[in-house]
């Protein structure tokens, strides 16, 4: 049988996006309606492209509604879905799992949420589809689901679904960990995954395993191109996989080395089409920028004291080539100044910064795990996670802090000079 479907994930419908008040100038309109309108261009292309079912592993929801109108937009696009006759077969996440939601609306009779407490199948004989699938009971799982799951049936394509961490991805909850040999033992064609926000596909055939993603960003550490894998079976065979964009609001870092660099307008000279690629690539999109600017160079402390007019003279430069359809998030300093050894050696500030270059990451890190993890055991996912996170979690993390001192004590060198 020839056929085609649609595999989605992590749409986290209606994410608060916390901290955008931070943000001077932040579109915040157009993020806070970003991800429903990234799923109204799911729905859209599974029925332009009449697809023969729709899949969404896990993480539909963010967590619990705020009120009604999530659960309500949701049941609309599905009631569209169902006027095309397309069904859909879902499982609950670590986001939106039995224990999360507490409020719940009837859904149209095409859409299937599978069980939470055993592994549940369900065939589509006229196209000869067995789809298996388990959700979430409770927010954190760490049993290994995959064990659960029946055998494929013989004789149709058949098509597992499952949130989970796989081997363990950093920057996520290890739940539900299983490894790919556990997922190849059950003898299935397609292994629809969920909860890793990056697609990743972890084994290209017999069967695919597959991380499409999620479908639209929501910070600068989910960047490029969002959306779903459109699959496409001829004979019962896998025969097409294709990325298909939904995003409406792309996120990308900049990155610019300014060693060498020593006039203020040469920089500019260098981001302007840094800035001008990343809008053509973003097709038409909001486009929100991060900026991180590093090297040694004799405009650190220009740059680090007057953070302001940088900021301006960006935004100036992103307005006249996006018309508006460019946000500058963040700028992170990380240059340093062109210092001989002799002048740190004579100045204890200078030196105690040559001291925190020197201090290894990977000993603090931990150093802080031994310290903090009571802490951090205690303190709620979104303040673990997300793009800035209480307590350092990665030498990235630590790295980052350890910048901030320095530009804090740059900052007062600053002061200090102009007196």
């Amino acid at each position: 049988m020839d056929f085609t479907f649609i595999h989605a994930a992590d749409i986290h419908l209606d994410s608060p996006l916390k901290g955008l008040s931070r943000y001077d100038g932040a579109p915040v309109g157009r993020l806070r309606s970003a991800t429903r309108e990234a799923f109204t261009n799911l729905i859209d292309l599974a029925i332009n492209r009449q697809v023969n079912f729709v899949i969404i592993a896990g993480d539909l929801y963010d967590g619990d509604w705020k009120d009604y109108n999530t659960g309500l937009f949701f049941a609309s696009e599905m009631a569209r879905l169902e006027k095309h006759e397309i069904p859909v077969f879902m499982i609950k996440g670590n986001h939106d799992a039995a224990s999360v939601i507490t409020k719940e609306i009837k859904l149209p009779a095409n859409v299937h949420v599978l069980d939470v407490k055993k592994c549940e199948s369900r065939q589509l004989d006229d196209i000869r589809v067995a789809i298996h699938g388990q959700g979430f009971s409770s927010r954190a799982v760490l049993d290994n689901l995959a064990k659960g799951y029946p055998n494929s049936v013989e004789g149709y394509f058949n098509i597992g679904i499952l949130h989970t961490s796989a081997g363990g991805r950093e920057g996520h909850e290890n739940y539900a960990p299983c490894s790919i040999e556990d997922l190849k033992g059950k003898g299935y064609d397609y292994w629809a995954l969920g909860h890793i926000h990056k697609r990743e596909i972890l084994c290209e055939r017999e069967p695919v395993i597959l991380f499409p993603g999620n479908i639209q960003s929501r910070h600068s550490k989910e960047t490029g191109v969002k959306g779903c894998t459109l699959v496409e079976v001829e004979d019962g065979i896998l025969k097409e996989m294709t990325h298909m964009p939904l995003d409406v609001l792309r996120w990308e870092v900049i990155e610019t080395d300014l060693t060498g660099i020593t006039q203020y307008e040469e920089w500019l000279m260098q981001i302007e089409p840094k800035i001008e690629r990343a809008y053509d690539l973003a097709e038409g999109r909001m486009l929100a920028l991060r900026f991180i600017l590093s090297g040694k160079t004799d405009l650190h402390y220009e740059l680090a004291s007057d953070r302001e007019r940088v900021l301006s003279d960006l935004r100036s430069m992103a307005f006249s080539i996006g018309n508006g359809d460019i946000w500058i998030e963040k700028i992170k300093l990380k240059t340093s100044a062109n210092q001989s050894s002799e002048a740190a050696h004579a100045n204890p500030v200078t030196g105690m910064l040559e001291w925190l270059d020197d201090l290894s990451y990977e000993e603090m890190l931990q150093e802080i795990k031994e310290e903090f993890q009571s802490l951090h055991n205690a303190l709620p996912m979104d303040l673990k996670r997300g793009d800035e996170p209480v307590i350092p979690d990665t030498e990235d993390a630590i790295r980052e802090k350890i910048q901030a001192a320095k530009d804090m004590i740059n900052d007062g060198l600053l002061k200090e000079r102009g007196r």
